[in-house]
């Protein structure tokens, strides 16, 4: 069993107004070392001044880092900008809505920490509980996955999940060219042409409605199918 020195929770921020102080809360109290690194995407709504207020929050310096895009990217594009600052041995992204549960961290962390994987995908459809909504993102999601699977001959069960932890070394050695959420699959054939070895393990998963701020649409599948090609044959 491997040492944590330091986990780095990279956390991409886009119109989280009701829920990213609960979060970053939330992440703050799981009792591991780490760092965590907000990066906000150009938010139009309260968002940055909760973030600035936190910013002056003295029980946050040192380990939180706050930084802030001038217009909105992405994000992908808003790893890459957390990704200068990394300083852990892991990375765990972590969106900013209270979909994922940051108490599952150690359960991310242990098959990197034992030395059996270089990433972690935390999976919502082994086993875990999770909120039943929305059939035909379930569905578009198990059909993308089964293409990934298809184009790196690997056997996830869930390339979409917010949830994945990465040996540091493994994600920085990527070149990220995805600005939005095409990320995920860019990332997902990229590991694995590395030869990367890939866990899953269950998660619990309390996804939200349209309503209740959800931003993954029909189009993102789209874009989702053509990163999975272009990345698999061209890039």
């Amino acid at each position: 069993m491997h040492q944590l020195r330091k986990l780095s929770v990279v956390i991409p921020v886009f119109n989280e107004e009701p829920t990213v102080e609960t979060l970053i809360r939330r992440v703050l109290a799981v009792e591991l070392p780490k760092e965590v690194i907000i990066v906000d995407d150009a938010s139009t709504d309260q968002t940055p001044a909760i973030l600035g207020r936190l910013a002056q929050d003295p029980g946050m310096a040192g380990t939180v880092v706050f930084l802030q895009h001038s217009r909105n990217r992405g994000k992908g594009a808003a790893i890459r900008t957390a990704l200068e600052r990394v300083e852990g041995d892991v990375v765990i992204i972590q969106d900013a809505d209270l979909e994922y549960d940051p108490r599952e961290f150690p359960n991310l962390l242990e098959p990197i920490l034992d030395g059996r994987a270089d990433v972690v995908y935390g999976s919502r459809f082994l086993g875990g509980p999770h909120r039943g909504l929305y059939f035909w993102h379930y569905l578009g999601n198990k059909a993308l996955t089964l293409l990934c699977n298809i184009l790196t001959d690997l056997n996830l069960s869930d390339i979409e999940t917010c949830y994945k932890a990465f040996r540091t070394e493994v994600l920085k050695g990527v070149t990220i060219r995805s600005d939005r959420f095409e990320f995920e699959p860019e990332i997902t054939i990229k590991i694995a042409r590395q030869g990367c070895r890939i866990y899953e393990t269950p998660i619990s998963y309390s996804g939200r409605s349209y309503a209740e701020g959800k931003k993954i649409g029909w189009k993102d599948g789209v874009r989702t199918l053509w990163a999975l090609i272009r990345f698999r044959f061209w890039d």
